[in-house]
């Protein structure tokens, strides 16, 4: 099959679209190929309307997921043209994650499906995490499903985004989590100095360890919870936000240094028992070369950042690969990751 798989992140820095193609080998490995990908950064307006979605009313809400779907649907469209590809056979789009809150029954993806698939005329997915909130899940996260199977030759999959995650096999189950805050943490500081990221993670080099604001950030509840759980932008805002802005007169760098040893020990807590193997690590935040310095001197695993297509798209590829196990009536969400009552296939097809 050929899919076009979509992902808009928690960081807010573009839509990711990624061609992709998937066979089956054998029961446990499917082949997949990327044969194009771009990301097309959000028009001011959607951005501005994305960053502070808690604060619409009900029609502006509903307005802003027709709007963001037909977005989607119109570079998806512009994508296809610019790149010369043949018509896919289904769309699977993420969405922008609007509300997470699975332990009140909801989480909310917006990018309306049904504009998507009436522009592209194109088959689409969206809507992936509604089933298993229902079934008592986190809905999150969705990714290890293709870690799995697309990425079995590595121990680890961990993935540094707006908040890090990890996935890795344990006894005959797939585990994962959220981690920590990351690249959503590290650009609320600098963005104090007008920034929009630390670069190569060139401010925290200059920086030490602020022992109180270290002790502070590894105490959180949320680190002493067990099994499936997840991170939202409520949390961050509520819980670790007030924490750092507890030390913003201190030197700017001397923060930065103290979050991203945290974020290095965090992972550190989760892989330090396990006997040597390789962490695939992808995401934005494999970019910044101090914040994977300081995860490589944390652990004693191997560290591979893999091609810059695959830091950039895993996640677009991997949603394309839940739309193609949706279209096969396979699983493609595991209870073992999220907590939920039972396996289940999510995502809501809209076809013309």
């Amino acid at each position: 099959m050929k899919i076009i798989g979509v992902m808009s992140g928690s960081s807010l820095d573009g839509l990711d679209i990624s061609f992709c193609t998937f066979q089956p080998d054998n029961k446990e490995k499917i082949l997949y190929t990327i044969e194009a990908a771009h990301t097309y950064p959000f028009h001011s307006s959607i951005q501005t309307q994305l960053e502070n979605i808690q604060a619409h009313s009900a029609e502006e809400f509903t307005k802003l997921d027709t709007d963001l779907g037909i977005f989607i649907g119109q570079k998806i469209t512009e994508f296809i043209k610019e790149k010369k590809l043949p018509l896919p056979d289904l769309i699977a789009s993420h969405g922008h994650t609007a509300f997470h809150n699975p332990v009140s029954g909801y989480s909310k993806q917006i990018g309306n499906g049904a504009q998507i698939a009436a522009i592209t005329n194109i088959p689409a997915v969206t809507d992936f995490r509604s089933m298993d909130v229902a079934l008592g899940g986190q809905g999150a996260p969705l990714v290890p499903v293709g870690d799995k199977y697309l990425f079995a030759g590595y121990e680890f999959c961990l993935n540094l985004g707006g908040y890090g995650n990890i996935s890795y096999d344990s006894g005959n189950k797939r585990i994962a989590f959220d981690i920590c805050p990351v690249n959503k943490a590290i650009n609320y500081i600098v963005s104090q100095e007008g920034l929009n990221m630390d670069k190569n993670g060139e401010m925290a080099r200059k920086g030490k360890i602020i022992p109180p604001l270290y002790k502070e950030l590894n105490h959180l509840e949320f680190y002493s919870k067990t099994g499936p759980k997840s991170l939202d932008d409520h949390w961050l805002k509520n819980r670790f936000i007030p924490v750092v802005d507890q030390y913003k007169e201190k030197y700017l760098p001397d923060v930065l240094r103290t979050l991203y040893d945290h974020i290095a020990l965090q992972i550190h807590l989760i892989t330090g028992d396990f006997q040597k193997g390789k962490v695939l690590v992808t995401g934005g935040g494999a970019f910044n070369t101090f914040l994977t310095e300081r995860i490589k001197e944390s652990t004693h695993h191997d560290i591979v950042l893999p091609s810059k297509l695959i830091i950039e798209f895993k996640e677009a590829l991997i949603f394309a690969f839940l739309g193609y196990l949706k279209m096969q009536h396979q699983v493609n969400c595991l209870a073992s990751v999220t907590g939920a009552q039972k396996n289940s296939i999510g995502g809501v097809l809209y076809e013309i």
